[in-house]
C-alpha cells in the first residue's frame, strides 16, 4: 500500500513462488468471475434479508450469532490495520498473513451472518430520537460501502497471487479503507442496536 513501483520488483522475489500462484491467468478473465460471484452474492443477501421469510424452526444458539459476527469483524479490523502496519514497514510476508487472516475472519462473518438472518430475518431499529438518523447514517453507508467490498477484497487477492504488485496497490488503497469502514461500523450497528435498538 505504501510501496514504490521500484519496490514490487524485490516484493516479487521476497514473497514464496506459491504465493503467484494465479500468475498467468488471464485478468479479463478473472476479473468477468469476480463480479458475477459479487452480483450472485449480493442478490442473495438482499433476498435473504428482504424478501425472504424467517425460517419457521427456532435453533436457540442462532440468536447469539450477532454477538459472534461483531467479534469476526473486531478481529477483521484487527488483522486488517496490522496488515497496513506490515505494508508500511515493507515486511511484505507478515502483510500477507495478516491480510489472509482478515480475508478468514471476513468469510467466516458473511457464513454466520447468513446463518443467523436465516433463522432471524431482518433486525428492526426501534430507537427514538437522535440516535435514530446517526444509526441509520452508519447503517445506510455500511450497506452501500460493503457493496464494493467483495470484488475490491477479491480484485486486490487476485493480482496480489497473480504477482502483479503495482495493480495490487493501485486498487488496494480503494480496498483498505473501505474493508475497514465496513467491518468498523458492522460493530458499531451491532452495539446500536443492542443499546438503543
Amino acid at each position: 500500500m505504501n510501496t514504490t513501483l521500484d519496490d514490487h520488483s524485490s516484493l516479487s522475489y521476497s514473497l514464496p513462488t506459491s504465493v503467484r500462484a494465479l500468475e498467468g491467468i488471464d485478468a479479463r478473465k478473472a476479473l468477468g468471475l469476480i463480479l458475477a460471484v459479487s452480483a450472485a452474492a449480493l442478490l442473495f443477501l438482499v433476498w435473504l434479508i428482504y424478501f425472504k421469510a424467517p425460517a419457521a424452526t427456532e435453533v436457540a444458539w442462532v440468536t447469539n450469532l450477532s454477538a459472534v459476527n461483531a467479534a469476526l469483524n473486531s478481529l477483521s479490523t484487527v488483522f486488517l490495520l496490522l496488515g497496513f502496519r506490515e505494508i508500511r514497514a515493507r515486511n511484505f510476508a507478515k502483510h500477507m498473513r495478516f491480510m489472509i487472516s482478515a480475508f478468514i475472519t471476513s468469510a467466516l462473518f458473511l457464513v454466520s451472518y447468513i446463518v443467523y438472518h436465516h433463522f432471524v430475518g431482518d433486525t428492526p431499529f426501534t430507537g427514538q430520537g437522535f440516535i435514530r438518523p446517526v444509526y441509520f447514517f452508519i447503517l445506510i453507508s455500511h450497506i452501500v460501502l460493503s457493496i464494493f467490498v467483495v470484488p475490491l477484497v477479491l480484485s486486490s487477492f487476485f493480482f496480489a497471487f497473480s504477482g502483479n504488485f503495482a495493480t495490487h496497490r493501485k486498487i488496494s488503497t480503494w480496498t483498505f479503507p473501505i474493508w475497514l469502514y465496513v467491518s468498523v461500523t458492522g460493530v458499531m450497528v451491532f452495539f446500536m442496536l443492542k443499546i438503543f435498538g
